[in-house]
């Protein structure tokens, strides 16, 4: 009866805490607020051909972690692009979404703002004039905030050294005789900015929400809107309608913050289920990335690029049905154009510029004004089915770039993003980190309660895997030490504080698994709960399984040292292996906590530093336990294996 009645208590608990995690995040209570409209559908004309007007193009650069200490190569680099890229290319804009600066320590484990870094960024935008050439968006990413107590903070290099020189999310008009094109910069850093590695999500408040409601309001009347900002929505904490909902009018998401996922993924791009695009750039850091895109007749396309590679190619009519969007873009407009374009840029002059459909040379295409290039074309021909366009275009000293994508002039056809992509940029890793973290705790408290409340345990059939697992659990949830122990620990690594600590530059926190108290102010749990999640699955589970173990083996008669010249190495060297990296693990986890919070987080760390001290201690009671505390379950294991 105490066995169901504590099985009942714990899944009710369960639904109960995985229900309020779902309204948090859905945000059931309450009235949205109304949110900015779709935009008219446009008209068929004017549909692209022979002029050189209704277009223009952009750059967009992420994630340049210039650094005091390493890589002198990405200033170099960046002043280089700044002058040679910029001067070629000539947009009409550049959008630099975030981490302009590294802002760790030599030894990569901690985290400040070095003001070295920020004049270097900022003398390059001074030394080669891009800003008198172009106008040029910077934004701040995570590191950009890395341990800086409030926005009003001499350590907020930002406001000093950027281009913008102001905080917050920001709308940009870029003004044409053709229309006005949003830009609006969405900041989502956390403010305070704590230092490493409590930052990685970007975090709005309601009144965050609410001026980029207003934001995407003024934006209704313009040809098109670009959000641009550091964090994929995937990581960022908003409340309800959500940051998608906010941005849903817009055509497209420029982001960064992922670099590639170190390479595993080099293309990052999806669509929201309202109709956005949402396309990750990789980083300048180590791989050199940056990206062009144009607005061609109200066609958006674009391409990412590797610095240094020529020529840039950008074929702006067909453009790409992958990226096609019929409720942010006249698509009909292609159907009615008489030439294909392209936009090719080079540091030598272009001389052929090759266009195939379907493997079909189509001709060369003639030079009509600056990077723009165009070919007659009878779109007519093509209008069933799916079409490939290839376009090889050479400059004057031999360099070759060829380019191509899938088209069609059908709307009932449609191309699907790669899924892994669409599930690393859709998923909201915060709220799956959250649940995780969660139903992980109350399955361990499930298991431990309910072998407490078990009053006898009947062992059946041959003692295998299973059997000597349930009579270890049995025994550890039996014997005081061993089950106050455990459940201590699962109980405080939910509810009580990690560690205390200097979470920003002058100003001592408490770090908790739902979130952090600094300066009287509450950040929401996000990479916590990663934290949690690797505590539990690296160490407090582990811990919990070799109590098991070793109180089995006080069960067959052992003590710590007749247990070791029992002979069976090949079962015994495995568990102290991997028992010993972990606990390396955890000690490791101690020194990075002193190395990016500091002496007092080490010393006020109940979950790292303490833990660290009284596991050895714990052990060593459960080993050297009175055998006449374990007579009654020596005697049990005994007959069943006896019989």
């Amino acid at each position: 009866m105490a066995a169901m009645l504590a099985i009942r208590v714990v899944a009710g608990l369960a639904a109960a805490a995985l229900a309020a995690v779902l309204l948090e995040h859905y945000g059931l209570a309450g009235s949205p607020s109304p949110l900015p409209q779709p935009r008219v559908p446009r008209r068929p004309h004017p549909a692209p051909g022979l002029g050189v007007t209704n277009i223009f193009w952009g750059l967009q650069i992420s994630d340049l972690h210039l650094s005091r200490f390493h890589d002198p190569g990405r200033a170099i680099d960046l002043e280089k692009f700044c002058s040679e890229t910029i001067d070629i290319i000539q947009p009409a804009l550049v959008l630099a979404t975030g981490d302009l600066t590294d802002a760790k320590t030599k030894d990569l484990l901690g985290s400040r703002q070095h003001e070295e870094e920020w004049q270097t960024y900022h003398s390059i935008l001074k030394k080669t004039r891009v800003m008198e050439k172009t106008k040029w968006l910077d934004i701040k990413g995570n590191h950009d905030a890395f341990n800086i107590p409030s926005l009003e903070s001499v350590e907020n290099y930002y406001r000093k050294y950027s281009a913008v020189h102001r905080d917050g999310s920001f709308h940009y008009v870029h003004s044409t005789p053709f229309g006005n094109y949003s830009f609006i910069a969405l900041d989502a850093t956390p403010n305070p900015g704590p230092k490493r590695p409590f930052n990685f999500f970007g975090i709005l408040d309601e009144k965050r929400m609410e001026e980029l409601l207003l934001l995407a309001k003024e934006s209704s009347r313009s040809n098109h809107s670009i959000w641009f900002g550091h964090f994929p929505t995937s990581t960022i904490l908003s409340p309800s309608p959500g940051i998608r909902s906010i941005m849903s009018s817009a055509t497209a998401y420029f982001c960064g913050h992922l670099h590639t996922l170190g390479g595993l993924m080099p293309v990052l791009h999806t669509r929201h289920y309202q109709g956005t695009l949402e396309l990750e750039v990789g980083d300048w850091k180590h791989n050199r990335r940056y990206r062009i895109f144009a607005f061609d007749h109200d066609l958006f396309s674009f391409a990412d690029l590797i610095f240094g590679e020529w020529p840039v190619v950008l074929i702006t009519n067909p453009k790409s049905l992958l990226y096609s969007c019929t409720k942010h873009e006249p698509l009909e407009r292609i159907l009615h154009s008489t030439h294909i374009r392209v936009l090719a840029f080079s540091l030598s002059s272009i001389t052929s510029v090759a266009v195939k459909i379907d493997g079909v040379h189509l001709g060369q295409a003639i030079h009509l004004s600056g990077p723009i290039f165009t070919l007659k074309w009878n779109p007519r021909n093509y209008s069933s089915r799916t079409h490939s366009i290839e376009v090889i275009v050479q400059d004057s000293v031999g360099r070759r770039k060829s380019v191509h994508h899938i088209f069609s002039l059908q709307e009932d056809v449609h191309l699907r993003f790669d899924p892994l992509a669409s599930f690393i940029l859709l998923t909201d890793h915060c709220m799956v980190a959250r649940v995780l973290f969660v139903m992980t705790v109350l399955i361990q408290l499930f298991i431990l309660i309910a072998f407490r409340y078990q009053r006898h345990l009947e062992l059946k059939g041959p003692p295998g895997f299973i059997n000597l697992t349930s009579f270890s659990l049995h025994v550890l949830s039996k014997i005081d030490i061993s089950y106050y122990s455990v459940l201590l620990l699962t109980l405080y690594t939910v509810l009580g504080p990690w560690f205390i600590g200097e979470i920003t530059k002058g100003k001592i926190g408490c770090c908790f698994s739902f979130g952090i108290f600094v300066d009287g102010l509450f950040l929401q749990g996000s990479v916590t709960f990663v934290v949690g999640i690797l505590q539990l699955a690296f160490f407090n589970i582990p811990l919990m399984a070799y109590l098991c173990w070793s109180l089995l083996q006080r069960c067959c008669g052992h003590n710590f040292t007749s247990h070791l010249r029992q002979g069976k190495y090949l079962k015994i060297i495995p568990v102290y292996l991997l028992m010993l990296l972990l606990y390396i693990w955890q000690i490791y986890s101690c020194y990075f906590l002193h190395m990016t919070y500091g002496t007092l987080a080490f010393f006020f760390s109940p979950l790292r530093t303490w833990l660290t001290l009284l596991t050895p201690l714990l052990i060593y009671c459960v080993w050297t336990l009175n055998s006449n505390t374990l007579g009654t379950f020596t005697m049990q294991l005994k007959s069943h294996l006896s019989s």
